[in-house]
């Protein structure tokens, strides 16, 4: 099976999108100078480009794209090859209008943007089928071509006709019969009892609430429908070239896709990432959308396959990169685990929606301050790349994480709006992020053993072997700490008895769920030794459990606010940052886990690839410019070339790679995870 490490061969991807079909063939030239002179090595082409390919039925333009592919290997940039279907060309929809997806309220979805496809049309797939086919056949021995990219963004629903009768194709296939459906559906409620597969539909406008149920299956159904896309498209490019990998880019965090199913279909796992720069806890951001792909990834090296150079053009104000951000970013992608660092776009558009979305070669041009920096960018990854490229990060932490429990936990007839799983789970991560606390993701069915810690901030659904799983886990020597509102419904969305599954509460000590007691915006409660947000619970606990903290005053005092029972621990608020950090750390701790480094400033992020430590100074809190941090033993930082022994200082937004240095006469690097039963010893 190909992978990254056969693109990249020892060394960091760096490039861009690349849309030369925006520009005339004079300006080629100029691009590729330029990119010789960035350490450019890669570049995605064609990802818009189905309408120059294919300017009518039937039709192919390859001549631009021949002259351009042979272009670039001349100056020695590898190309990731795109099929262009996320964006069909107008007259697709003209003459097929099935083809164009429709909304909730039936009303179409026309061309003139992208991603205008509807996903279960057979004219559509029969189309972008025969595209791909001739694009492979004929750039399947070209020497440029590295990879393959499918599709892009892979985001479009759809509610038409087509879908609908998909829809009860794949309906018949989960349950068989209608009696089953009705069963896991709860279609008795409301009277909503289906007697023939025809008055099945998709969850179209209701007059009031949608039935859960048949809202969670279309979820699922859609993301199965996007991913028959991709590897319908996928095997047509590996029939002519399988020594080659595939990808496709997820969005960060995105709702929408099962990213654990689709990153088993797919031999390269990459993502766009586009962190706030005005956001104090980016990075944060970006932490957790890195740690979660390399976790897709099994672990090894993993492609951003988007970031942005300066500016992006949707937000409601679009604000740039300050000085250092860009290239700050960019590295923690690297100590993150990702082998190949790229942007939208290499050249920023002059015309088009996205004309003010910033380029690796800004309307500044090469003299501009965007330019100067990707240059210098560039030129640290192809120095320091090859150390780096392959090697792997250790963690001895997993954060669960779920799709389906994603998309059942946001329905609307829930106890709190305010309750955002995506939010709770930032919330997790920023905790043991800000402890410097390596952290692998992974589904609730995952072999947990490697890990000394499962921390589980919120899952409203979970299966029966998902809690088997967890179960055995603890069982065999592991440590849980699980946030509220968890377990609460079984795979059909159906309320488990007495509001929790029995085995969990009798895991963590509880003896009843009385009532889910949520906050109002702005409201807390008082937990003795921490203050708690967003939610709380009446709980009974059991004899044997104990209460480490209680809550003080109101309806709830003297209940359990976070229980322990042996190694399982269940939370039923929400700590505010700092406590929510210090007791993960704590527990952490009494697992044997320790911090990728102890002792150092806030703001500093420390994160051990392989054998070399990354620092990285995010300049917080805002205004401090330089820190020292204290470093175990002498190192070499591969950036600068210089020696550090017992502390290097690094500006705002500075990094360091470092490595043991070959001089030093003490020895391997201690791993300070290890080398001390209490953080902060090793300094």
């Amino acid at each position: 099976m190909p992978s990254l490490d056969d693109t990249t061969r020892g060394r960091i991807l760096f490039g861009g999108d690349y849309n030369p079909e925006q520009w005339p063939e004079e300006v080629w030239p100029d691009d590729v100078r330029l990119m010789r002179a960035a350490s450019v090595n890669s570049v995605t082409v064609g990802v818009f480009s189905w309408a120059k390919l294919e300017p009518r039925p039937g039709a192919r333009e390859f001549a631009w794209l021949d002259r351009l592919m042979d272009l670039l290997h001349e100056h020695g940039i590898g190309v990731v090859l795109a099929t262009p279907t996320s964006a069909p060309p107008p007259w697709l929809g003209r003459l097929h209008p099935e083809t164009l997806p429709r909304d909730e309220n039936g009303q179409v979805e026309w061309w003139g943007s992208r991603q205008h496809f509807a996903h279960s049309s057979a004219v559509y797939r029969k189309y972008a089928a025969a595209i791909t086919e001739d694009l492979a056949a004929r750039y399947a021995h070209h020497p440029a071509l590295t990879m393959w990219h499918i599709n892009n963004e892979y985001c479009t629903y759809d509610w038409g006709d087509e879908a609908a009768v998909a829809f009860r194709r794949w309906l018949r296939a989960k349950y068989s019969s209608l009696h089953a459906l009705n069963s896991a559906w709860g279609s008795a409620f409301w009277g909503q009892i289906h007697d023939s597969w025809a008055e099945i539909l998709p969850p179209r406008r209701a007059h009031y609430m949608k039935n859960p149920a048949q809202v969670l299956d279309f979820k699922r159904f859609t993301s199965d429908s996007w991913l028959e896309c991709f590897r319908a498209e996928r095997d047509i490019v590996t029939a002519h070239t399988p020594h080659l990998p595939v990808t496709t880019n997820f969005m960060p965090l995105w709702s929408g896709q099962d990213a654990w199913e689709w990153a088993a279909h797919e031999d390269v796992v990459s993502v766009d990432l586009y962190p706030d720069p005005r956001d104090p806890l980016g990075a944060q951001q970006g932490a957790m959308v890195q740690d979660m792909t390399r976790s897709q990834a099994g672990g090894g090296p993993w492609m951003l396959m988007e970031q942005a150079a300066g500016p992006v053009n949707w937000r409601g104000v679009n604000h740039p990169k300050p000085r250092g951000l860009n290239r700050l970013w960019s590295w923690q992608a690297v100590a993150r685990g990702a082998d190949a660092v790229c942007y939208f776009q290499w050249r920023q558009s002059r015309q088009g929606a996205e004309k003010f979305h910033s380029g690796m070669l800004s309307h500044a041009g090469e003299r501009g301050r965007t330019f100067q920096e990707v240059k210098e960018l560039g030129a640290e990854f192809a120095a320091v790349g090859p150390e780096v490229a392959g090697t792997r990060l250790t963690a001895e932490v997993a954060v669960l994480h779920d799709w389906p429990s994603w998309w059942a936990s946001q329905q609307e007839g829930r106890p709190s709006c305010l309750v955002d799983h995506a939010e709770v789970l930032r919330a997790w991560h920023r905790a043991l992020w800000e402890a410097n606390t390596p952290v692998d993701f992974a589904h609730p069915e995952h072999d947990l053993t490697p890990y000394r810690l499962v921390v589980v901030p919120h899952l409203y659904l979970l299966t029966d072997t998902a809690i088997d799983n967890l179960l055995a886990y603890v069982r065999d020597g592991g440590t849980l700490v699980c946030g509220f509102l968890t377990a609460v419904a079984d795979a059909d969305d159906r309320v488990r008895p007495g509001g929790m599954d029995a085995r969990l509460r009798a895991l963590f000590g509880i003896r009843t769920v009385h009532e889910w007691w949520p906050l109002e915006a702005g409201e807390s409660v008082d937990c003795g030794e921490f203050t708690g947000t967003l939610w709380s619970e009446e709980l009974q606990a059991d004899d044997d459990a104990k209460t480490v903290a209680a809550y003080r005053g109101g309806e709830l005092d003297g209940l359990p606010a976070v229980l322990r029972h042996d190694r399982a621990w269940y939370l039923s608020t929400l700590p505010e940052p700092e406590a929510l950090r210090e007791l993960l750390a704590r527990v952490a701790a009494e697992a044997g886990v320790r911090p990728s480094l102890a002792g150092l400033p806030r703001g500093v992020e420390a994160v051990r690839r392989g054998d070399l430590l990354f620092l990285l100074h995010h300049g917080l809190p805002r205004g401090r410019e330089r820190v020292t941090v204290p470093l175990p033993g002498r190192h070499l930082d591969l950036l600068t070339g210089t020696t550090a022994e017992g502390a290097i200082v690094l500006g705002r937004h500075g990094v360091a790679v470092l490595r043991r240095a070959a001089d030093d006469d003490r020895g391997p690097a201690p791993d300070p995870r290890h080398s001390s039963p209490h953080p902060g010893d090793d300094t």
